[in-house]
């Protein structure tokens, strides 16, 4: 059953039923039919109706964005934020698709020879409710572009997002039979993945759906991109204004409630400005971020996507109180709805679950470090490696500390944020495959050799 369930009161608001086994079969029919008309329309073609769905999402911001506040209690702000991120994707594929498809030309010991970049079929895309439009955007764009199908797939609480979606993209030229939005459930995903006629998929997720996903992909010989958990760490060197870092630091963190998965979430500071850092962080996290109305532009900490989401953040919170972490401030859960106050806590050790697990929601572990050696090791120390951050006042240094952590993508001196020209995506169990940027229309390409 797909729901849509206001986070920041608890109540149901409205159902709808998971589309049975024929109706994915048909849904599968219809990207299969439609792929051969769509990859026969020229690339400018194409192009241009993604700069035009890049208009109509701009035009459509507010209700989109209202629409992600109901379903998974996003700040109204943040939700237009959201929008306008996918108006520069789908505007960045628009513009540089034609150049990024064009035949790229091979000179050979003997003879010329091209690669053609072509399509290879509909796709299944899986996706999550934290980023409900954007990681749709950065599946999606790329791939139409391409000349590639859809078949989507998106998380059982965001029926109206999946269905807006749809609509701006079918309302900017997009065939009806190009983009399928279908109402699956995840027992259904198997099944989708062994019809011969689905030739990839790109799963944004959690590390146990991942690995659900790619086993299936790779039984049935598909191609699969991966965009799992992150337990980002951000380490900081030295700071020639701790309160604009310290600020900086709470605002990545807090973004989207903690639901980010490249949001940092382990912070490990150099002893020497460790407790003025850990000052800082505490008095910013206990004063700024207050629970309040996701819908109200005032808001500073909205609720997390929903009751169970919270209440699993807390029991995190409390176990790793009671193995012996430190609480700073925070960690208690407000009702109704899916409240938790924003959490600070230190003195985590690896003995501890929360050393090792992804935190989903508004809490920040700060670490100690004695040397940037010891920096370098707390940052490693983990099962993820999907972004990372460095803050420094010595741009070389910072850069060295950069190149030694296990990271798909490290920032240094700002955190985390996805632009559309910067390939995204991680290492380690934080998934594989990249999106964004001009790796992103690369991963379910045909590059097709021609000898001339």
């Amino acid at each position: 059953m797909y729901s849509v369930t206001d986070p920041a009161t608890g109540e149901l608001v409205e159902e709808t039923p998971n589309a049975s086994d024929e109706e994915v079969l048909a849904a599968i029919d219809r990207v299969h039919r439609g792929y051969t008309a769509w990859r026969r329309r020229p690339v400018a073609e194409r192009a241009g109706i993604a700069l035009r769905a890049a208009e109509l999402f701009a035009e459509r911001s507010d209700e989109l964005a209202a629409i992600m506040t109901l379903e998974m209690g996003k700040r109204i702000n943040e939700g237009r934020g959201e929008i306008g991120i996918v108006v520069d994707i789908f505007e960045y594929y628009g513009t540089n698709g034609p150049a990024l498809l064009a035949d790229e030309p091979l000179t050979l010991k003997t003879g010329r020879a091209v690669i053609a970049k072509e399509p290879i079929g509909p796709l299944l895309g899986v996706m999550p409710w934290n980023f409900p439009c954007y990681q749709v955007a950065r599946f999606v764009a790329p791939n139409l572009v391409l000349g590639n199908t859809i078949l989507l797939k998106h998380a059982s609480i965001c029926p109206r997002s999946a269905a807006a979606i749809e609509r701006v993209l079918h309302d900017a030229g997009v065939p009806e039979d190009a983009y399928v939005n279908v109402f699956a459930s995840s027992r259904q995903i198997p099944s989708v993945l062994a019809d011969p006629r689905i030739k990839g998929v790109s799963l944004t997720g959690s590390e146990r759906a991942g690995i659900s996903v790619a086993a299936e992909a790779g039984r049935n010989l598909k191609r699969a991109v991966l965009e799992l958990g992150g337990s980002d760490p951000l380490i900081v060197l030295d700071t020639a204004d701790m309160d604009e870092t310290v600020k900086a630091t709470a605002t990545a963190r807090m973004r989207n409630c903690g639901q980010s998965c490249n949001a940092p979430k382990r912070m490990i500071v150099m002893a020497d400005i460790y407790e003025e850092f850990v000052d800082g962080l505490t008095k910013r996290v206990a004063e700024y971020y207050r629970p309040g109305d996701p819908a109200d532009p005032s808001t500073t900490l909205p609720p997390l996507a929903s009751v169970a989401a919270a209440d699993e953040v807390a029991a995190q919170v409390r176990t790793a109180v009671e193995q012996g972490a430190t609480l700073r401030t925070g960690g208690r859960r407000i009702g109704p709805g899916a409240y938790l106050e924003a959490t600070v806590l230190t003195d985590v050790t690896p003995q501890m679950d929360a050393y090792h697990e992804e935190i989903f929601g508004p809490v920040a572990l700060v670490f100690r470090a004695g040397t940037e050696e010891e920096a370098i090791d707390i940052a490693n120390d983990s099962p993820f490696g999907l972004g990372a951050a460095v803050f420094g006042t010595d741009p070389e240094r910072a850069r060295g500390v950069a190149d030694r952590i296990e990271a798909g993508m490290v920032y240094l001196n700002r955190s985390g944020g996805s632009v559309a020209d910067l390939p995204f995506g991680g290492i380690k169990r934080s998934g594989m495959g990249r999106e964004l940027g001009a790796l992103g229309i690369e991963e379910f390409m045909n590059k097709k050799s021609i000898r001339l």
